[in-house]
């Protein structure tokens, strides 16, 4: 297994991943929508190849994973420089054997390289796998989102 910067022709492999994992996670309560949002996601991978934010596992020549990272885009002035990772994923039929790990870990090092000072990331509260993941890496909540659905009896929005 390797960890290598790609190419920007690999862009559709990791999108097809992408759309993969969004549509697992709607089992945790995800209201990304996968196959709608895939030339979105296609378009955020080739400028984060281009950035030198992503990074792939490959197997035999054959992407199974890959991890997008980068700065902040916080605007606001803070007493840290946060890097982040924006996504992490794994072919389910190579998760549990390190590699998640190892991306993550590679990230974090090109985020320090860079000079930030911390790295954050999201994971959907419902997913307890990933929250173990993550605080086995050494990751603590630091900010929660809270989400309410509005509904009436009248006029309740449809569910996808």
């Amino acid at each position: 297994m390797s960890i290598e910067a790609p190419d920007t022709e690999a862009a559709g492999a990791v999108a097809d991943l992408w759309v993969k994992l969004a549509r697992e996670q709607h089992a945790f309560g995800s209201h990304l929508r996968a196959e709608a949002n895939r030339a979105t996601i296609r378009e955020a991978v080739v400028r984060d190849i281009i950035a030198d934010g992503l990074l792939v596992a490959r197997e035999e020549g054959e992407i199974v994973g890959f991890v997008m990272f980068g700065p902040d885009a916080e605007r606001f002035e803070q007493d840290v420089s946060r890097g982040v990772v924006r996504n992490i994923v794994v072919r389910p039929d190579y998760r549990n054997a390190g590699i998640g790990a190892e991306l993550l870990a590679t990230a974090e090092a090109k985020l320090a390289e860079s000079g930030f000072d911390v790295v954050s990331l999201s994971a959907l509260y419902e997913n307890r796998a990933a929250r173990r993941f993550y605080a086995r890496a050494g990751y603590e909540p630091h900010r929660i989102d809270l989400e309410k659905r509005l509904e009436s009896d009248t006029d309740k929005p449809e569910r996808r």
